[in-house]
């Protein structure tokens, strides 16, 4: 199947709306169809098997209530209708109609409750699973599953978790060594051209390991060590082949055009190149979700079109290539947004009751998990929470969930913070 836009229409859209997402991608179908073909003659290479993960994080607390779980015609719903979709009995936002047509693939939970609607405090539980603690740095996500992944990939040069066009949150106790690898959407990074000759590289390279090797003998512990990894990391990442990875302007113009030509659409066609390469960790951030003005507006002409087309391409090419199955694909903010709409026409912060996306790895598809009354201000079925989530995404990669971390202080933290597995996530 080639990348192509959709063809149908999702039910309860005009033509001429539906076409308006889809500018410039139907004339894609031909060099799309002829670079299917090459990946298909390249299948070989496909089989090499490993698991990762894709958060696509929303930063600001997007309005849940207007892209996955709609309330027309109530006093919160707001002005937008829902569309069905490829899952049956499953609708969501009329201004997603990509995003429509794949979301037999995906799972919604929209039972998601937390009590952080600050945006750091929120920003820090949603990442780690634990709330902020002055006491103990936590690891996120990105460096719980590098951590856990990344021995299944001995060959990989790339830092095992990196982050595209944001800082994600760091990694806790688990020390620098599974600390993001910042880039931006470009797939240019910083410092790693120095621009000399060869061997006066190799020369300032031998006397920073002189350097590093005396520092590492004064007895100054395990953070030393760290950085002796990340020096060496560093050191084989400025020469390494698998770097093209962040060259997404590689890519078939066609590919590209699918994902959209946004920061966010380079970003996730980014995120598949990484995982292809083996990265276990991949986050790509979507920032602009703060709507507390005219939030109808924004989401309609900007937000929710960008982000229809660049995840609705991330999954599409993933289930093609045959790596869907092994790679979690996450959507989620700090949290939600209110369903009473303000004097401004925007929603504030809401952590009560929202909703995640899920999708890949081990996760049931086409279904809905929770639900929300009415007016979308309460949860009707059981609630769940961040670490819930987290711990579903670890079931999801294999990643065991008796797996327990020794903090700086000695203290033993269980993985996930010992959330429940959200069971109608799996068959």
């Amino acid at each position: 199947m080639p990348i192509t836009p959709l063809q149908s229409i999702p039910p309860g859209m005009n033509r001429r709306h539906f076409m308006s997402h889809l500018a410039g991608a139907a004339a894609l179908a031909a060099p799309a169809t002829a670079f299917t073909n090459t990946l298909l003659a390249n299948a070989a290479d496909m089989k090499k098997r490993h698991k990762a993960a894709i958060l696509l994080w929303m930063g600001g607390g997007p309005s849940t209530m207007d892209i996955w779980d709609l309330k027309p015609g109530t006093a919160t719903g707001g002005p937008f209708r829902q569309i069905s979709t490829s899952a049956d009995g499953v609708a969501i936002s009329e201004h997603m109609p990509l995003m429509a047509q794949q979301m037999h693939q995906m799972a919604i939970v929209r039972s998601m409750s937390t009590r952080e609607a600050d945006h750091m405090r929120g920003r820090y539980y949603m990442h780690t699973g634990y709330v902020p603690n002055p006491n103990v740095e936590h690891p996120s996500y990105g460096a719980v599953i590098a951590h856990e992944l990344a021995s299944q990939v001995p060959e990989l040069e790339i830092p095992p978790f990196v982050s595209v066009g944001g800082g994600s949150v760091g990694p806790g106790f688990l020390g620098m060594t599974w600390a993001p690898f910042v880039v931006d959407s470009s797939g240019r990074v910083r410092n790693l051209d120095m621009g000399i000759d060869q061997a006066r590289v190799q020369q300032r390279l031998e006397m920073l390991a002189t350097i590093e090797k005396r520092f590492i003998g004064e007895d100054r512990g395990g953070s030393a060590q760290d950085h002796a990894k990340v020096l060496d990391r560093t050191v084989k990442l400025m020469t390494s082949e698998q770097m093209k990875a962040f060259k997404v302007d590689e890519e078939p113009e066609a590919v590209r055009e699918r994902y959209g030509t946004t920061g966010f659409g380079r970003g996730c066609l980014m995120a598949r190149r990484l995982v292809e390469q083996g990265v276990p960790f991949v986050e790509v951030d979507l920032g602009g979700w703060d709507n507390h003005q005219g939030i109808f507006t924004t989401l309609a002409d900007n937000k929710l079109p960008e982000l229809d087309q660049a995840m609705s391409g991330l999954v599409e090419d993933l289930v093609q290539r045959g790596l869907y199955d092994d790679t979690a694909v996450i959507w989620m903010g700090e949290f939600g947004r209110t369903p009473n709409i303000n004097g401004d026409g925007g929603r504030d912060h809401w952590a009560r009751s929202w909703s995640v996306v899920v999708g890949g790895a081990g996760f049931r598809r086409g279904v809905v998990v929770g639900e929300t009354s009415s007016d979308g201000k309460e949860i009707v079925t059981e609630p769940y929470s961040s670490q819930d989530m987290m711990a579903s995404v670890l079931k999801s990669l294999g990643i065991s969930l008796e797996t327990t971390f020794t903090a700086a202080n000695g203290r033993p933290m269980k993985i996930a913070n010992s959330g429940r597995v959200i069971q109608e996530l799996f068959a």
